[in-house]
C-alpha cells in the first residue's frame, strides 16, 4: 500500500475482504458499531488504504487478541486520543530550541519504555 494518498477511496466491499479474509458483512458489522466509515460512490461503500489498516488492527483486536466490540471500542478510542497527543507534541517541539527537543525526546522514550 504505497499511494501517496492513503485516504482516498477506491476499493470495493468485496476487495476488502478477500485482503483480510473477512465475510463482507463483518465490515459492515463494523460500520454499524462505529469502528469505520467507508466512503460512499453511487450507494457503493470505497474504502481506502487508512481504512484497511484500521480494519486490520481491529481484526486482529478481535481475532487474535480476543478483544470485544465494547474493548475495540475503548482502544480505538484511546489509539486516537494518542495520536492526537503526539501530534500536539510534535507541534509543541516544533518551537523549542534543538537542546531542550532532544531532552523532552528522551523523556518520552523513556516514559513508554518504562
Amino acid at each position: 500500500m504505497s499511494r501517496k494518498d492513503r485516504n482516498l477511496p477506491c476499493y470495493m466491499i468485496s476487495v476488502v475482504a478477500e485482503i483480510l479474509g473477512v465475510h463482507p458483512q463483518t465490515l459492515r458489522l463494523y460500520e454499524r458499531e462505529g469502528f469505520i466509515e467507508p466512503k460512499r460512490q453511487n450507494n457503493q461503500r470505497l474504502y481506502s488504504d487508512e481504512d484497511i489498516e484500521r480494519l486490520d488492527f481491529i481484526i486482529q483486536l478481535t481475532r487474535d487478541l480476543g478483544v470485544n466490540r465494547a474493548g475495540v471500542d475503548i482502544i480505538l478510542r484511546l489509539r486516537r486520543r494518542l495520536q492526537l497527543m503526539q501530534a500536539e507534541a510534535e507541534k509543541m517541539m516544533d518551537h523549542m530550541d534543538m537542546e531542550l527537543r532532544d531532552e523532552f525526546r528522551k523523556r518520552i522514550v523513556k516514559i513508554f519504555d518504562e
